[in-house]
């Protein structure tokens, strides 16, 4: 007889009984019943495993110190914050799809938070609650298999705005001789009658862009003298010339004939202005000159004074009271209508770290005014004239010659010299590079627009005229976002 069966008989007569079974027989299964065992206390009943022996917090909350040598701990930890993330995105998008928990409320939720989530949904899981995705909208079917929401899916069925592209070439080159490479003069300005007027050594050229016609208005080497700015009167009937002698002569174009010459200034004329009848002329001998051409005097009606160095920046405001002279003493005044003889700017800024050429006043946002620096500034500045606050700033990497709004969208282009001699393109406020366009081989110092605000003409020292398509003709119907709030768009 078996041994061991021989001792479960003697236990079994003893009155005890065998942990597995009441019955024992010689001729059962020879398979050995299981026998109590001091080592193992625990079993699982039905072959279902019992989850306190599993250990099932260590086959998901492993770190990577336990399972890894210390070489790998580093990446290892890497990938599980990576792969945290990753869960916890995929956890708000279902319970936004599934529960109705809105992603907004859940994005902000680490890690950490996933227990108390769930704890919160599970008690809320079998609430009764109307249906998000009925209330949104009927378009999407009750029996669509997508797991996107209807919100997803009207984000992902609009249509995109198509992506305006500005040509990188330009329409139209032209030559011009002997255009001076001096970064203090403006001699190109666009008419509103369509007729570009280009300053070369002595001379003043009319182009014609209706006919291509060019002819010469005046010639200023019998007197020995050149010009040094150029600018035309808002109606394109009358065009004062600067000349390197302080001299303002005002043309008229139809006839042609000069109809005046403006003394006063003791030094070279290298900015000018129209407002209405009334024309200001800036200096290298840091003055500022205002005069009504309708009556010509002598002595200027009006003198500003403020810059320490040459003025090289002029520009009316829109509505016609306030002009911003850039000067090469790194400063950018404002003056008012009314300002005369002893009454100083209204407004100073003092930021740019070199000289200020490049002015513009924003055609959609009143008072909104930019400016850039030269070559040891690089930056685009936005100003707000009505409280005088700076607002925003960018640094272009090269030296801003000018600047102009476009006049029908929320836009700007800039021209740079030293050293990426290129045009830029901007969008305003986000201050987004729209295009970047090169051609030049010297420094764009010229800039003018066209009477349609649709192309620019832009000259530099490799004495040519480049001509580009930059701005769109349709306004834009939704109104733009500024930064200044109190600011009304002008029709």
């Amino acid at each position: 007889m078996d041994p061991e069966y021989e001792r479960r008989l003697l236990r079994q007569h003893n009155g005890q009984s065998s942990p597995a079974s009441t019955v024992v027989s010689p001729y059962s299964s020879p398979l050995p019943s299981p026998v109590s065992s001091p080592q193992k206390d625990k079993y699982s009943d039905r072959f279902i495993p019992s989850r306190a022996g599993s250990a099932w917090h260590i086959n998901f909350n492993l770190t990577p110190e336990k399972c890894q040598s210390p070489n790998q701990t580093r990446k290892a930890r890497e990938a599980n914050i990576d792969s945290n993330k990753d869960g916890v995105a995929y956890n708000c998008l279902l319970k936004n799809e599934l529960l109705g928990a809105g992603i907004e409320d859940l994005k902000d939720h680490q890690p950490d938070d996933r227990r108390i989530l769930a704890s919160k949904d599970a008690k809320n899981m079998f609430q009764y609650r109307v249906s998000r995705r009925g209330l949104d909208s009927c378009d999407t079917s009750p029996y669509s298999l997508s797991p996107v929401g209807n919100k997803s899916q009207k984000l992902l069925r609009s249509p995109r705005k198509a992506v305006r592209k500005i040509s990188r070439i330009p329409f139209k080159v032209l030559d011009a001789p002997e255009l001076q490479d001096d970064f203090y003069l403006n001699l190109v300005d666009w008419s509103s009658q369509n007729v570009l007027s280009v300053g070369l050594g002595s001379c003043v050229y009319l182009w014609s862009a209706c006919t291509s016609q060019v002819t010469r208005l005046c010639d200023l080497s019998a007197d020995g003298d050149s010009v040094t700015s150029v600018s035309w009167s808002e109606r394109g009937n009358f065009v004062a010339v600067g000349t390197y002698k302080g001299l303002v002569q005002i043309w008229d174009v139809a006839q042609p004939k000069r109809i005046s010459v403006l003394q006063g200034h003791s030094a070279r004329v290298g900015a000018l202005a129209w407002n209405a009848d009334i024309l200001s002329s800036g200096s290298r001998d840091r003055l500022i000159y205002q005069r009504d051409i309708r009556t010509p005097a002598i002595v200027p009606d009006r003198k500003l004074q403020g810059h320490k160095q040459e003025v090289c920046g002029l520009k009316w405001s829109p509505d016609h009271q306030h002009l911003a002279s850039g000067g090469n003493d790194n400063k950018l005044f404002v003056w008012n209508m009314n300002s005369g003889s002893g009454g100083g700017p209204v407004q100073t800024y003092t930021e740019h770290l070199a000289a200020v050429k490049a002015i513009a006043w924003s055609p959609h946002q009143h008072g909104l005014l930019a400016s850039g620096g030269g070559t040891a500034d690089r930056c685009i500045r936005f100003w707000n004239t009505l409280t005088g606050q700076p607002l925003q700033c960018v640094d272009t990497g090269s030296q801003v010659c000018n600047l102009a709004w476009s006049k029908h969208s929320n836009e700007l282009v800039s021209t740079h010299g030293y050293s990426q001699n290129q045009i830029l393109v901007w969008k305003y406020p986000s201050l987004v590079q729209i295009a970047k366009l090169t051609g030049h081989s010297y420094r764009v110092l010229y800039l003018a627009m066209s009477p349609d605000g649709e192309s620019i003409v832009t000259g530099a020292g490799d004495e040519t005229l480049r001509f580009w398509n930059v701005f769109s003709k349709t306004r834009s119907t939704k109104e733009s976002k500024s930064v200044l709030n109190m600011f009304t768009r002008i029709r």
